[in-house]
């Protein structure tokens, strides 16, 4: 599945405050290295090199086409670099004290237990901080699964989309984290986001959720379903004078390995 950097970070303002609600309590002084999983087009990536100077900051992602746009913001700053990795397969090293993955691991099956491995791999003093949508059952995405699984698209789309099993919620990152030996907190923000535009919740949803639906259907069938569920959204999520508000719960954790 390819990924449109332009189309992510078109919403850039309400895609990057949960970042900085989540980074901002990392309370870590001089890590020697610094991972962001799941790091996309770089550009908060560089936040953290900007904060920890000393430190070594390393993106990951799967996605080459992010990559290309974070091999440019990483130009002048020697402290940071990006890697193509299935993020699945990375483990930290000895001189990881940071890790921190923003809406990332929801792609990744699994991704509970690969949490357990990580955690289990950080030294004393290190943290961890993650962050993932919390929204699979808000009408966004309920009704683009609702269309998927009608008799025209269910044929081509069957397994195409995330449900809510794909993420857990807070108490279960926070048990985690307990479990591994941290100190942890864990906790759910829902932003009222106020969106501009005609069919807003669909140019949100592209440049993410639909994203699976638009590389498997052609362009002229993906065009169909855009206008169905775009029909569907307009109802659920009516515009007015100042926008159309875009509720988004996402779901935070982040602790310090004891010790």
């Amino acid at each position: 599945m390819k990924w449109d950097p332009a189309k992510y970070v078109q919403f850039g303002d309400h895609r990057h405050r949960p970042f900085f609600d989540l980074t901002g309590r990392v309370d870590a002084e001089s890590p020697a290295q610094v991972v962001d999983l799941g790091c996309g087009p770089g550009n908060l990536t560089a936040t953290l090199a900007e904060r920890w100077p000393e430190a070594d900051v390393v993106g990951l992602d799967s996605s080459a086409e992010m990559l290309a746009q974070a091999e440019a913001v990483a130009q002048g700053t020697p402290s940071l670099r990006f890697a193509l990795m299935d993020i699945a397969e990375w483990m930290p090293s000895a001189e990881t004290g940071v890790v921190v993955s923003n809406a990332a691991l929801q792609w990744v099956p699994g991704h509970r237990d690969m949490m357990r491995s990580w955690l289990a791999a950080l030294r004393p003093g290190s943290w961890f901080a993650m962050q993932v949508p919390g929204n699979f059952n808000a009408p966004s995405h309920a009704l683009m699964r609702e269309l998927a699984g009608s008799s025209r698209w269910a044929p081509k789309l069957r397994g195409a989309l995330l449900g809510g099993e794909s993420v857990g919620e807070p108490a279960d990152y926070l048990r985690i984290l307990l479990d591994a030996g941290f100190a942890a907190d864990a906790w759910e923000t829902t932003y009222q986001q106020v969106l501009p535009g005609p069919d807003p919740v669909l140019e949100w949803v592209r440049g993410t959720a639909l994203r699976p639906v638009l590389a498997v259907l052609p362009a002229e069938e993906g065009a169909d379903f855009e206008a169905e569920y775009a029909a569907a959204l307009r109802k659920a999520y009516p515009a007015g004078p100042h926008g159309t508000v875009f509720p988004f719960r996402r779901i935070f954790a982040v602790g310090r390995r004891n010790g």
